[in-house]
């Protein structure tokens, strides 16, 4: 699995407008091709956003993150993300682990 984190600065002090924003965008991540999840992000502060997406391979996480996909998150934000790939070698899910009788 490949582990992308995007980062991106916003602008606004009113958190609650911030996730309806981030809200409003979530439809894009449903069903697409090789996207396990998604977690959006924001600073405690509020000056940034963002989201860490676990991907089934850097091939898809590729195929998402174009010189498109760059212009549209500059000019919906303001500024370049960032973006950083990580190697995601094993996953601990401590929802799911369950004690044996």
């Amino acid at each position: 699995m490949i582990i992308a984190h995007v980062r991106f600065p916003v602008h606004t002090a009113d958190r609650a407008a911030l996730q309806a924003q981030l809200l409003a965008t979530t439809h894009k991540y449903e069903k697409l091709a090789g996207l396990i999840r998604k977690y959006y992000l924001m600073t405690a502060a509020g000056t940034h956003a963002g989201g860490i997406y676990i991907w089934e391979s850097k091939a898809h996480a590729q195929a998402w993150y174009t010189a498109q996909w760059e212009r549209d998150m500059t000019a919906a934000w303001g500024a370049a993300p960032l973006l950083e790939y990580l190697e995601c070698p094993i996953v601990v899910d401590a929802a799911r682990v369950t004690t044996p009788p």
